[in-house]
């Protein structure tokens, strides 16, 4: 290991924190209605005033998150608790069982729906890493309670919402990556603020596990699937069936390590680590460099448009798996390959004449036009997350 090129990287990753961080509360939060405000153009503009409960939901969990990592800050503290706040009283759809929107006006006047529960996920994450922060009780019960309405719907509860499933169960009914694998990073932080239910989250936390190897871990395709059968079957006839998401294959592998380092289990750190691989060995560019959106585990071409574009947030985790299974293994394929995505990541998504990064690059690495630091599904999350993460794990790996 070189440690002054670690280092270096570290105090660059340390700026570029500061500066994302900057960029959401001068651009984003709204002093009006409460809130943030995440679709902005490159210099941090509002291009739309529609909101997305997602990233209330994540904005709410970054920020009390910063707090937890380097002190409690006020203007921290003040942005996770006002997007929690304009949760609470806009974004809940209380006739629904507590289901909660997708997107709202700016003022807060529900527009939309959806069927997966991942608004719920990240309310529950916000009020939890708040009331880690802050002891404020309620925010506990919030978080208990909206955790187990996602555990609840994701096993069969029937969706108060009344929408009902998006395919024909009769015809195909099937499971998703992003289940099991949000839960389990949702259960890592809820077991961490919340000591009290700890048998609960151990519970819960080894289903994810098991429904992860069990249905959608493919060793014999060198991959980890989107979606397959009730059972696990890959689904081969049918584009959906076939569908590696590289980056998220990728996030997964680290919830998942960082569930071997809890239970001590070196088995599954090495699944985690096979999880890492097949993903970064299939879906990095090898002409363009950056890891390509979407790939199909037979070679056959991927259905989604978006499919060879570059996208922030899968590099974002690159940088976070990579770096935590250098920190466990010490072998320095990892290390290599975070090297060679931070690289990456300062050539074509980070902007130091304005701040944070681009969401959205072609496959030649050139920011889509006109570009844009912020959307519905961009906001304050991936980078600041990666960012702060990465500074941490360094320290770990340079400890004496």
């Amino acid at each position: 290991m070189d440690t002054e090129k670690l280092r270096s990287w570290q105090s660059w990753i340390r700026t570029e924190l500061e500066s994302s961080v900057n960029f959401w509360l001068k651009n984003g939060m709204d002093p009006e209605h409460g809130g943030i405000y995440t679709c902005l153009t490159r210099e941090g503009k509002v291009f739309s005033t529609d909101k997305s409960v997602w990233m209330q939901g994540r904005c709410g969990w970054i920020f009390a998150h910063m707090c937890r990592l380097y002190g409690t800050r006020p203007e921290w503290l003040e942005a996770s608790r006002s997007c929690l706040d304009f949760m609470e009283d806009h974004c809940i759809n209380r006739s629904a069982g507590n289901r909660m929107y997708f997107t709202v006006t700016a003022d807060g006047k529900p527009l939309r729906q959806r069927r997966y529960c991942f608004s719920e996920g990240f309310y529950a994450i916000a009020n939890a890493e708040y009331y880690g922060i802050t002891g404020d009780r309620k925010c506990l019960e919030r978080a208990r309670r909206a955790y187990q309405l996602v555990y609840d719907l994701n096993h069969g509860a029937p969706d108060p919402t009344g929408l009902g499933p998006k395919t024909i169960p009769e015809t195909r009914k099937g499971r998703a990556l992003a289940d099991p694998m949000i839960f389990l990073n949702m259960t890592s932080v809820l077991r961490r603020v919340d000591p009290e239910q700890a048998a609960l989250y151990d519970q819960y936390s080894a289903q994810c596990v098991h429904d992860i190897f069990a249905y959608h871990h493919k060793p014999d395709l060198h991959c980890t699937l989107e979606s397959v059968g009730m059972n696990g079957e890959f689904q081969s006839d049918i584009s959906a069936g076939r569908v590696v998401n590289p980056g998220h294959d990728i996030e997964c592998s680290w919830f998942l390590m960082e569930e071997a380092n809890r239970i001590g289990s070196r088995d599954l750190h090495r699944k985690a680590e096979d999880v890492f691989r097949f993903a970064i060995n299939a879906g990095w560019d090898q002409e363009y460099g950056g890891l390509l959106y979407f790939i199909d585990c037979m070679g056959l071409p991927p259905e989604a448009y978006e499919h060879d574009m570059k996208l922030w947030w899968p590099h974002n985790e690159i940088l976070i798996a990579s770096l935590m299974a250098y920190r466990d293994t010490r072998d320095e394929t990892y290390l290599d390959w975070f090297y060679k995505t931070i690289a990456y990541c300062r050539d074509h998504f980070a902007d130091p004449a304005y701040g944070e990064w681009y969401g959205y690059l072609r496959r030649d690495g050139k920011p889509t036009l006109p570009a844009c630091k912020g959307s519905t599904f961009k906001g304050p999350f991936h980078v600041p997350r990666s960012l702060s993460m990465a500074d941490k794990l360094i320290d770990e790996i340079l400890a004496p």
